[in-house]
Protein backbone atom coordinates (compact mmCIF):
# COMPACT_ATOMS: atom_id res chain seq x y z
CA UNK A 1 0.00 0.00 0.00
CA UNK A 2 1.64 3.19 -1.20
CA UNK A 3 0.67 6.53 0.33
CA UNK A 4 2.25 9.95 0.70
CA UNK A 5 3.76 8.70 3.98
CA UNK A 6 5.41 5.61 2.53
CA UNK A 7 6.81 7.68 -0.34
CA UNK A 8 8.08 10.39 2.02
CA UNK A 9 10.00 8.17 4.45
CA UNK A 10 10.65 5.08 2.36
CA UNK A 11 8.77 2.46 4.36
CA UNK A 12 6.61 -0.36 3.02
CA UNK A 13 3.47 0.20 5.09
CA UNK A 14 1.74 3.46 6.19
CA UNK A 15 2.13 2.67 9.89
CA UNK A 16 4.18 4.55 12.50
CA UNK A 17 5.28 3.33 15.94
CA UNK A 18 5.40 6.39 18.17
CA UNK A 19 8.37 7.49 20.29
CA UNK A 20 7.26 6.42 23.77
CA UNK A 21 9.69 7.23 26.58
CA UNK A 22 11.32 4.13 28.18
CA UNK A 23 9.40 1.96 25.67
CA UNK A 24 10.57 2.84 22.15
CA UNK A 25 14.13 1.61 22.43
CA UNK A 26 16.39 -0.02 19.84
CA UNK A 27 14.71 -3.44 20.02
CA UNK A 28 11.18 -2.19 19.38
CA UNK A 29 12.25 0.37 16.79
CA UNK A 30 14.31 -2.10 14.76
CA UNK A 31 11.58 -4.75 14.93
CA UNK A 32 9.05 -2.20 13.69
CA UNK A 33 11.38 -1.15 10.88
CA UNK A 34 12.00 -4.76 9.85
CA UNK A 35 8.22 -5.25 9.74
CA UNK A 36 8.04 -2.53 7.09
CA UNK A 37 6.65 0.26 9.27
CA UNK A 38 8.34 3.40 10.65
CA UNK A 39 9.83 2.95 14.11
CA UNK A 40 10.55 6.05 16.19
CA UNK A 41 13.25 5.98 18.87
CA UNK A 42 12.36 7.92 22.04
CA UNK A 43 15.27 10.14 23.06
CA UNK A 44 13.88 12.44 25.77
CA UNK A 45 14.90 10.03 28.54
CA UNK A 46 18.41 9.55 27.10
CA UNK A 47 21.61 11.53 27.46
CA UNK A 48 23.23 12.57 24.18
CA UNK A 49 25.76 9.76 24.51
CA UNK A 50 22.98 7.26 25.10
CA UNK A 51 21.12 8.61 22.10
CA UNK A 52 24.08 8.15 19.78
CA UNK A 53 24.60 4.63 21.12
CA UNK A 54 20.91 3.78 20.69
CA UNK A 55 20.87 5.09 17.11
CA UNK A 56 23.90 2.98 16.27
CA UNK A 57 22.29 -0.07 17.86
CA UNK A 58 19.20 0.35 15.70
CA UNK A 59 21.42 0.69 12.63
CA UNK A 60 23.24 -2.52 13.60
CA UNK A 61 19.90 -4.36 13.82
CA UNK A 62 18.23 -3.10 10.63
CA UNK A 63 19.00 -1.30 7.38
CA UNK A 64 15.42 0.04 7.12
CA UNK A 65 14.46 3.71 7.68
CA UNK A 66 13.63 4.82 11.23
CA UNK A 67 13.25 8.04 13.17
CA UNK A 68 14.14 9.73 16.45
CA UNK A 69 11.72 11.69 18.62
CA UNK A 70 13.11 14.89 20.12
CA UNK A 71 12.00 17.50 22.64
CA UNK A 72 12.17 20.78 20.79
CA UNK A 73 12.45 22.71 24.06
CA UNK A 74 15.39 20.69 25.42
CA UNK A 75 18.49 22.75 26.20
CA UNK A 76 20.63 20.36 24.13
CA UNK A 77 18.17 20.03 21.22
CA UNK A 78 20.74 21.17 18.67
CA UNK A 79 23.28 18.63 19.93
CA UNK A 80 20.68 15.93 19.40
CA UNK A 81 19.88 17.25 15.95
CA UNK A 82 23.58 17.01 15.10
CA UNK A 83 23.60 13.35 16.18
CA UNK A 84 20.61 12.62 13.95
CA UNK A 85 22.30 14.30 11.00
CA UNK A 86 25.71 12.72 11.62
CA UNK A 87 24.23 9.23 11.98
CA UNK A 88 22.04 9.50 8.88
CA UNK A 89 18.69 9.07 10.65
CA UNK A 90 15.83 9.39 8.17
CA UNK A 91 13.15 11.09 10.32
CA UNK A 92 13.04 13.58 13.20
CA UNK A 93 9.74 13.70 15.08
CA UNK A 94 8.74 16.15 17.79
CA UNK A 95 6.17 16.08 20.57
CA UNK A 96 6.26 19.89 20.73
CA UNK A 97 6.50 22.13 17.70
CA UNK A 98 10.14 22.72 16.70
CA UNK A 99 11.24 26.21 15.77
CA UNK A 100 11.42 27.37 12.18
CA UNK A 101 15.22 27.38 12.49
CA UNK A 102 15.38 23.80 13.80
CA UNK A 103 13.14 22.59 10.98
CA UNK A 104 15.33 24.35 8.42
CA UNK A 105 18.51 22.87 9.89
CA UNK A 106 17.14 19.34 9.67
CA UNK A 107 15.68 19.75 6.19
CA UNK A 108 18.93 21.22 4.89
CA UNK A 109 20.58 17.97 6.00
CA UNK A 110 17.95 15.85 4.24
CA UNK A 111 16.12 14.76 7.39
CA UNK A 112 12.33 14.42 7.18
CA UNK A 113 10.64 16.54 9.89
CA UNK A 114 7.37 15.28 11.39
CA UNK A 115 6.01 17.16 14.43
CA UNK A 116 3.06 15.87 16.46
CA UNK A 117 0.21 18.33 16.94
CA UNK A 118 -3.11 18.42 18.72
CA UNK A 119 -4.84 21.37 17.07
CA UNK A 120 -5.48 22.64 13.55
CA UNK A 121 -3.66 25.93 14.15
CA UNK A 122 -0.53 24.08 15.28
CA UNK A 123 -0.54 22.05 12.07
CA UNK A 124 -0.90 25.21 10.01
CA UNK A 125 2.02 26.81 11.85
CA UNK A 126 4.53 23.96 11.42
CA UNK A 127 3.44 23.42 7.81
CA UNK A 128 4.16 27.09 7.08
CA UNK A 129 7.58 26.65 8.70
CA UNK A 130 8.46 23.75 6.38
CA UNK A 131 7.51 20.57 8.24
CA UNK A 132 7.30 17.62 5.85
CA UNK A 133 4.31 15.95 7.55
CA UNK A 134 2.39 16.05 10.82
CA UNK A 135 1.11 13.46 13.27
CA UNK A 136 -2.37 14.49 14.44
CA UNK A 137 -3.25 13.02 17.84
CA UNK A 138 -6.85 13.09 18.96
CA UNK A 139 -8.01 12.88 22.56
CA UNK A 140 -8.12 9.06 22.49
CA UNK A 141 -4.31 8.96 22.38
CA UNK A 142 -2.12 8.12 25.37
CA UNK A 143 0.15 10.46 27.31
CA UNK A 144 -0.35 14.21 27.10
CA UNK A 145 -3.47 14.69 25.06
CA UNK A 146 -6.21 17.11 24.08
CA UNK A 147 -9.98 17.09 24.25
CA UNK A 148 -10.90 16.77 20.56
CA UNK A 149 -11.56 13.28 19.22
CA UNK A 150 -9.49 12.03 16.29
CA UNK A 151 -12.57 11.74 14.07
CA UNK A 152 -13.20 15.47 14.52
CA UNK A 153 -9.62 16.76 14.56
CA UNK A 154 -8.22 14.68 11.68
CA UNK A 155 -10.44 15.98 8.85
CA UNK A 156 -9.93 19.55 10.11
CA UNK A 157 -6.17 19.21 9.74
CA UNK A 158 -6.36 17.33 6.43
CA UNK A 159 -8.39 20.22 5.02
CA UNK A 160 -6.05 22.84 6.46
CA UNK A 161 -2.60 21.72 5.25
CA UNK A 162 -1.13 20.36 2.03
CA UNK A 163 1.45 18.04 3.61
CA UNK A 164 0.91 14.38 4.58
CA UNK A 165 -1.14 13.93 7.74
CA UNK A 166 -0.66 10.88 9.96
CA UNK A 167 -3.57 9.99 12.24
CA UNK A 168 -2.98 9.01 15.88
CA UNK A 169 -5.29 8.28 18.78
CA UNK A 170 -7.58 5.26 18.78
CA UNK A 171 -5.89 3.10 16.13
CA UNK A 172 -4.98 -0.55 16.53
CA UNK A 173 -6.15 -2.51 13.48
CA UNK A 174 -6.70 -2.55 9.72
CA UNK A 175 -10.21 -1.12 9.96
CA UNK A 176 -8.76 1.95 11.65
CA UNK A 177 -6.13 2.31 8.96
CA UNK A 178 -8.76 2.33 6.21
CA UNK A 179 -10.91 4.76 8.21
CA UNK A 180 -7.96 7.14 8.58
CA UNK A 181 -7.17 6.91 4.88
CA UNK A 182 -10.81 7.66 4.07
CA UNK A 183 -10.52 10.89 6.06
CA UNK A 184 -7.53 11.85 3.91
CA UNK A 185 -4.70 10.73 6.18
CA UNK A 186 -1.55 9.20 4.71
CA UNK A 187 -1.21 6.61 7.48
CA UNK A 188 -1.67 5.90 11.17
CA UNK A 189 0.57 6.18 14.24
CA UNK A 190 0.17 3.85 17.21
CA UNK A 191 1.74 3.82 20.65
CA UNK A 192 -0.16 1.53 23.00
CA UNK A 193 -0.62 -1.12 20.29
CA UNK A 194 3.17 -1.32 19.76
CA UNK A 195 3.82 -1.23 23.52
CA UNK A 196 1.76 -4.42 23.66
CA UNK A 197 3.99 -6.47 21.38
CA UNK A 198 6.52 -9.17 22.21
CA UNK A 199 9.29 -6.91 20.86
CA UNK A 200 8.48 -4.26 23.48
CA UNK A 201 10.79 -4.42 26.51
CA UNK A 202 8.00 -3.38 28.89
CA UNK A 203 7.86 -6.00 31.70
CA UNK A 204 5.20 -8.70 31.33
CA UNK A 205 3.33 -7.77 34.55
CA UNK A 206 2.88 -4.25 33.16
CA UNK A 207 1.64 -5.59 29.84
CA UNK A 208 -0.81 -7.73 31.81
CA UNK A 209 -2.22 -4.58 33.44
CA UNK A 210 -2.84 -3.07 30.02
CA UNK A 211 -4.46 -6.25 28.69
CA UNK A 212 -6.75 -6.44 31.73
CA UNK A 213 -7.90 -2.84 31.34
CA UNK A 214 -11.32 -1.97 30.00
CA UNK A 215 -12.03 1.24 28.13
CA UNK A 216 -13.33 2.73 31.38
CA UNK A 217 -10.01 1.95 33.09
CA UNK A 218 -8.21 4.48 30.87
CA UNK A 219 -8.55 7.96 32.32
CA UNK A 220 -7.34 11.51 31.84
CA UNK A 221 -5.82 13.21 34.88
CA UNK A 222 -3.93 16.42 35.62
CA UNK A 223 -2.63 15.08 38.95
CA UNK A 224 0.70 13.88 37.57
CA UNK A 225 2.11 17.09 36.10
CA UNK A 226 -0.76 19.54 35.85
CA UNK A 227 -1.40 18.76 32.19
CA UNK A 228 -4.12 16.46 30.80
CA UNK A 229 -2.44 13.05 30.73
CA UNK A 230 -4.21 9.88 29.53
CA UNK A 231 -3.16 6.77 31.45
CA UNK A 232 -4.41 3.64 33.15
CA UNK A 233 -6.33 4.35 36.33
CA UNK A 234 -4.33 2.81 39.19
CA UNK A 235 -3.97 3.26 42.94
CA UNK A 236 -0.91 5.39 42.23
CA UNK A 237 -2.96 7.77 40.09
CA UNK A 238 -5.73 7.85 42.69
CA UNK A 239 -3.16 8.64 45.41
CA UNK A 240 -1.76 11.53 43.40
CA UNK A 241 -5.27 12.88 42.90
CA UNK A 242 -5.96 12.62 46.66
CA UNK A 243 -2.64 14.07 47.82
CA UNK A 244 -2.64 17.51 49.43
CA UNK A 245 -0.21 20.20 48.31
CA UNK A 246 2.43 19.49 51.01
CA UNK A 247 2.42 15.74 50.41
CA UNK A 248 2.44 16.22 46.64
CA UNK A 249 5.45 18.53 46.88
CA UNK A 250 7.34 16.02 49.05
CA UNK A 251 6.62 13.24 46.58
CA UNK A 252 7.68 15.43 43.69
CA UNK A 253 11.00 16.32 45.32
CA UNK A 254 11.78 12.67 46.07
CA UNK A 255 11.05 11.53 42.54
CA UNK A 256 12.87 14.51 41.07
CA UNK A 257 15.98 13.53 43.03
CA UNK A 258 15.82 10.04 41.53
CA UNK A 259 15.44 11.35 38.00
CA UNK A 260 18.27 13.84 38.52
CA UNK A 261 20.65 11.02 39.48
CA UNK A 262 19.55 8.93 36.50
CA UNK A 263 19.57 11.66 33.88
CA UNK A 264 22.58 13.64 35.04
CA UNK A 265 20.54 16.85 34.93
CA UNK A 266 21.15 19.57 37.49
CA UNK A 267 18.36 20.80 39.74
CA UNK A 268 18.48 24.06 37.80
CA UNK A 269 17.98 22.25 34.49
CA UNK A 270 15.13 20.17 35.88
CA UNK A 271 13.30 23.19 37.27
CA UNK A 272 13.88 24.98 33.97
CA UNK A 273 12.31 22.06 32.10
CA UNK A 274 9.39 22.08 34.50
CA UNK A 275 8.92 25.81 34.06
CA UNK A 276 8.94 25.34 30.29
CA UNK A 277 5.99 22.97 30.69
CA UNK A 278 4.38 25.44 33.12
CA UNK A 279 4.49 28.26 30.56
CA UNK A 280 1.02 29.63 30.08
CA UNK A 281 -0.47 27.19 32.60
CA UNK A 282 -1.47 27.54 36.23
CA UNK A 283 0.77 24.89 37.83
CA UNK A 284 1.79 24.62 41.47
CA UNK A 285 5.46 24.17 42.36
CA UNK A 286 4.85 20.50 43.07
CA UNK A 287 3.38 20.18 39.59
CA UNK A 288 6.40 21.98 38.14
CA UNK A 289 8.66 19.38 39.74
CA UNK A 290 6.35 16.57 38.69
CA UNK A 291 6.38 17.92 35.15
CA UNK A 292 10.17 17.81 35.21
CA UNK A 293 10.38 14.29 36.61
CA UNK A 294 7.33 12.57 35.09
CA UNK A 295 9.88 10.35 33.29
CA UNK A 296 10.67 8.74 36.66
CA UNK A 297 7.02 7.85 37.19
CA UNK A 298 6.94 6.27 33.73
CA UNK A 299 10.27 4.51 34.24
CA UNK A 300 9.05 2.87 37.44
CA UNK A 301 6.44 0.99 35.41
CA UNK A 302 7.94 0.70 31.94
CA UNK A 303 11.43 -0.36 33.05
CA UNK A 304 11.20 -1.59 36.64
CA UNK A 305 7.75 -3.15 36.40
CA UNK A 306 6.51 -1.29 39.48
CA UNK A 307 2.86 -0.82 38.64
CA UNK A 308 2.31 0.24 42.26
CA UNK A 309 4.77 3.14 42.08
CA UNK A 310 4.69 4.25 38.46
CA UNK A 311 2.20 5.60 35.97
CA UNK A 312 1.22 3.88 32.74
CA UNK A 313 0.46 6.23 29.86
CA UNK A 314 -2.17 4.63 27.67
CA UNK A 315 -4.46 5.27 24.76
CA UNK A 316 -8.10 4.27 25.07
CA UNK A 317 -7.39 1.36 22.71
CA UNK A 318 -5.87 -0.53 25.64
CA UNK A 319 -9.45 -1.45 26.49
CA UNK A 320 -9.89 -3.37 23.23
CA UNK A 321 -6.43 -4.94 22.82
CA UNK A 322 -6.33 -8.61 23.79
CA UNK A 323 -2.98 -10.03 22.68
CA UNK A 324 0.77 -9.44 22.45
CA UNK A 325 1.95 -10.27 18.91
CA UNK A 326 5.38 -9.54 17.50
CA UNK A 327 5.75 -6.35 15.48
CA UNK A 328 5.97 -8.43 12.30
CA UNK A 329 2.76 -10.28 13.19
CA UNK A 330 0.99 -7.05 14.12
CA UNK A 331 1.89 -5.16 10.95
CA UNK A 332 1.07 -8.15 8.73
CA UNK A 333 -2.29 -8.53 10.46
CA UNK A 334 -3.16 -4.84 10.11
CA UNK A 335 -2.34 -4.81 6.42
CA UNK A 336 -4.29 -8.05 5.86
CA UNK A 337 -7.31 -6.61 7.69
CA UNK A 338 -7.04 -3.41 5.67
CA UNK A 339 -6.99 -5.37 2.42
CA UNK A 340 -10.03 -7.36 3.55
CA UNK A 341 -11.95 -4.16 4.38
CA UNK A 342 -11.19 -2.76 0.95
CA UNK A 343 -12.31 -5.97 -0.77
CA UNK A 344 -15.60 -6.06 1.10
CA UNK A 345 -16.60 -2.41 0.71
CA UNK A 346 -19.87 -2.09 -1.22
CA UNK A 347 -19.27 -1.12 -4.81
CA UNK A 348 -21.03 1.95 -6.18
Amino acid sequence: MRTALTELVGVEHPIVQTGMGWVAGPRLVSATADAGALGILASATMTTDQLRSAVREVKSRTDRPFGVNLRADAADARDRVRIIVDEGVRVASFALAPSRELIAELKDAGVVVIPSIGARRHAEKVAAWGADAVVVQGGEGGGHTGEVATTVLLPQVVDAVDIPVIAAGGFHDGRGLIAALSYGAAGIAMGTRFLLTSDSTVPDPVKAKYLAATVKDVTVTTAVDGLPHRMLRTEMVAALERAGSVRALAQAVRRAAGFRRLSGLSWTAMVRDGLAMRHGKDLSWSQVLLAANTPMLLRASMVEGRTDLGVMASGQVAGVIEDVPSCAELVTRIMSEAAHVLRTLPSS
